[in-house]
């Protein structure tokens, strides 16, 4: 489970990390990321953690399916907030090949995608 902190929630900063984010595209899945972003909502002075959320449609597939796809992303983005820079908003959109995929291929295109953005891979 992701911790409550590095959960994104609010429609605007879903928005902010698409709109004026940069973006990486994997068979199953896209990630936008807004790197370094300050959190206007956040008191003091101490760096925002980095937020991540999570949109899966119905295009994925059945209710089940869709959770399943949703836990499966939660986990993996756990493991990989501490690579972000801090302040970071992360939006994962999962594409239709993502309720057929396996947790190794969900993780394979994650890592590629982060990569890519992180400014570690070509295009």
């Amino acid at each position: 489970m992701l911790p409550s902190e590095n959960r994104l929630r609010r429609r605007e900063d879903f928005a902010t990390a698409v709109r004026r984010g940069r973006r990486a595209g994997r068979p199953s899945l896209v990630v936008h990321l807004r790197s370094g972003a300050t959190d206007p909502h956040a008191p003091g002075e101490s760096a925002p953690p980095t937020r991540a959320g999570f949109v899966v449609s119905k295009a994925v597939g059945g209710a089940v399916v869709r959770t399943q796809v949703k836990r499966r992303l939660r986990h993996l983005m756990r493991e990989r907030l501490a690579a972000l820079p801090p302040g970071s908003l992360v939006v994962v959109r999962a594409l239709p090949g993502a309720g057929d995929a396996d947790h190794a291929q969900l993780a394979r295109d994650l890592d590629a995608a982060l990569q890519r953005l992180l400014g570690g891979g070509a295009r």
